[in-house]
């Protein structure tokens, strides 16, 4: 099914329905894999495929840095696209929960020199009050 003229337009609710060991389906960079006849040989092991079945699995399968050989094995698991409308929907949930990351990643950082400088202040305080008190 190589031939992408005859791939067919899924949505993420019938991509959804492919969870179970017999049909298992992922979506992976927008594109639509079944799965099922590569479960037993999937050298993570099939749990991580159960897990991920009927959901978007793009984000596990980047953090596991798979290798080009398991991106050309892949292609000939590939049944369709995900639709259009789907497409958006992802990128706007793509988008929002980037900014979210960004701006936690921002409060942390600003945090990680706040705190170490205030303590230092207080300690600094604390110490003269202290050496003056006992003159």
């Amino acid at each position: 099914m190589s031939d992408s003229g005859s791939m067919k337009s899924l949505t993420l609710e019938e991509i959804a329905k492919h969870n179970e060991k017999d049909s298992i389906w992922v979506l992976i960079h927008h594109n639509v894999y079944d799965v099922s006849k590569f479960i037993e040989e999937h050298p993570g092991g099939e749990e991580i495929l159960l897990e991920q079945g009927g959901k978007n699995a793009t984000e596990a399968f980047e953090d596991v840095g798979h290798s080009s050989d398991a991106q050309d094995l892949m292609k000939q698991y590939k049944i369709g696209d995900l639709c259009d409308e789907d497409k958006k929907k992802l990128s706007q949930y793509d988008d929002k929960t980037q900014w979210e990351q960004s701006s936690n990643s921002e409060r942390s950082s600003w945090l990680s020199w706040v705190v170490p400088v205030g303590v230092a202040i207080l300690v600094s305080i604390l110490y003269r009050w202290y050496t003056f008190s006992q003159h």
